[in-house]
């Protein structure tokens, strides 16, 4: 049966991707503690299918600020993936690089947007280069377009840009802790439904 829509996605088929998504966070993991120099722990990522609405709700609601970087896929893969990122986590980063706390992802100047971009470039590289490992896929991802703004906001990019594919994203929220700190980490994954069939074909799972 071919696939339309994420509610087309058996318990089974949900479980591959909550694995890929395991494996895809242990990698982006391992590029975040190489880069932050800090050993760190994840939890298990949550993956879960929902509607625009219920991620921002997860977020905090439509007023919540936060930083969205926006990357494309490409190849024998096609779609985006963004992550949606906290302040907390722009302070890991700026400190870790600069020794400097920021006060509001608002008050990000350029350094700070570029070295915030480069660590999401890294941990999306290493997610997708997971799953090309795994399928033999080949996937590629353009440089991240950074923006912060409130929830609500950064949401209606792929809710317009993707109506057509569907009106659900595939949530993935993973819980990182570097040192003392924990930091959310959290993603979507929107990929074509071609794609999907696509990788569950090369991963032997029955559409």
């Amino acid at each position: 049966m071919a696939l339309n829509t994420f509610k087309d996605l058996n318990p089974i088929q949900m479980d591959v991707l909550r694995e890929i998504g395991n494996i895809g966070s242990g990698n982006s993991a391992t590029s975040l503690s190489q880069i932050l120099s800090s050993s760190i722990d994840i939890g298990v990522p949550v993956v879960r299918d929902l509607e625009y609405n219920e991620v921002i709700d997860n977020l905090g609601g439509p007023e919540q600020v936060v930083i969205g970087l926006l990357i494309r896929l490409s190849g024998d893969i096609k779609g985006m993936m963004m992550y949606l990122l906290k302040e907390n986590f722009a302070n890991k980063v700026t400190t870790t690089f600069y020794g400097k706390k920021t006060e509001s992802v608002l008050a990000l100047d350029e350094m700070d947007r570029s070295a915030i971009c480069e660590m999401g470039n890294i941990m999306a590289s290493a997610y997708v280069n997971a799953i090309a490992q795994l399928t033999g896929l080949f996937i590629d991802i353009s440089v991240p377009a950074f923006c912060a703004d409130m929830v609500g906001a950064i949401m209606s990019v792929p809710a317009v840009e993707f109506a057509e594919v569907s009106d659900r994203v595939l949530f993935i929220d993973d819980m990182f802790r570097v040192s003392d700190d924990e930091i959310r980490s959290n993603m979507i994954l929107i990929p074509e439904m071609e794609s999907l069939e696509l990788l569950f074909k090369k991963l032997g799972v029955e559409i």
